[in-house]
């Protein structure tokens, strides 16, 4: 029997440059070791004419089929991503952005892990600035279940660029909506607490463009109204309570508002390698109940059944610690 076919969701927009769209289609279709079924190619909007011929272009080289959705008007991205869903014909959906690199090995390291249970898969990433040789930071999400719900309260535990899910979850819990700049985290809180099986691969599987005023779109007084609207939907939901709706207003809110030369330090020190701690710390306790499964009150959590996957060995640039 034939394994279960995937298709590939991008947007584009008219903010987008047009070799950074090919580069990321590329890495997404042409280059990968599992390539999608289908690709959805969502444009959101106008865009310029040297795009718009880039896209073309696109479409017609294509190696597999694409499903060309033209929004006569920008939407946003949730709005975009929900136009695109409807026009997958596979329920297993990864997302790709318009600027990004993905790692040749991606698709075969995580479609293999929703093909077998998982209902969400999300993945590290790095960042970079000129060019994937340009490492200036790294992303790594926390991969237990339990760690990703309880991070879910605080911070959105998966790296939107990286997942792969289930398209009938996804839709199950509404959709992306409309919440600009929190319609991804927003889907996956609801997800989580759908019920949904969520895991991330910690290994990083794509390159995530960062530029110039990445820090400082971070932040900013619409990015704060839509922080609030976020945690006021978390609390009416039900998915956090009061004091944790307070904790997020106070942490994240601020986090808003401080100046970017306090926010980029904080967000690389304390935010992108949380998952890293936590996988390292659950790593080591694992390794102690190994040595003495019999200790009083150890429960033995039963683990996402997954297959063994064969990628190529990867040995990334490390990151340059003075960017």
């Amino acid at each position: 029997m034939q394994p279960e076919p995937f298709s590939l969701l991008m947007t584009v927009y008219g903010g987008d440059r047009e070799e950074h769209v090919r580069a990321a289609f590329h890495s997404a279709v042409h280059d990968q070791t599992l390539p999608p079924d289908q690709v959805v190619l969502v444009r959101d909007g106008p865009v310029s004419a040297e795009l718009s011929s880039r896209l073309r272009e696109l479409v017609e080289n294509s190696p597999v089929e694409v499903s060309f959705v033209r929004l006569p008007h920008n939407r946003g991205l949730g709005p975009a991503l929900d136009a695109g869903l409807h026009a997958a014909r596979y329920d297993i959906v990864a997302r790709m952005d318009a600027d990004d690199i993905a790692m040749p090995h991606r698709f075969q390291m995580q479609v293999p892990l929703v093909r077998a249970g998982a209902d969400l898969v999300g993945a590290g990433l790095l960042e970079f600035g000129t060019d994937i040789s340009d490492i200036v930071g790294r992303r790594i999400p926390p991969s237990d279940p339990d760690d990703i719900a309880r991070y879910s309260r605080l911070h959105d535990p998966f790296n939107h660029p990286t997942v792969v899910y289930r398209r009938s979850a996804v839709v199950a819990a509404g959709g992306y909506g409309d919440l600009p700049l929190m319609e991804d985290y927003w889907l996956f809180a609801r997800m989580i607490a759908n019920g949904a099986r969520v895991v991330n691969v910690a290994e990083p599987l794509v390159y995530y463009r960062v530029g110039d005023g990445a820090y400082e779109r971070r932040g900013g007084r619409d990015l704060l109204r839509s922080e609030l609207r976020l945690q006021r939907q978390m609390l009416r939901e039900g998915f956090i309570s009061q004091p944790q709706y307070w904790r997020n207003v106070m942490v994240r809110g601020g986090y808003r508002l401080v100046p970017t030369l306090i926010r980029k330090p904080f967000y690389r020190r304390v935010v992108a390698p949380y998952g890293a701690r936590r996988n390292r710390s659950r790593d080591r306790t694992d390794a102690r109940r190994a040595t003495a499964p019999e200790q009083p009150g150890y429960v033995d959590v039963p683990e996402l059944n997954v297959p063994d996957v064969d990628v190529p060995d990867y040995d990334p640039a490390p990151p340059n610690p003075e960017r």
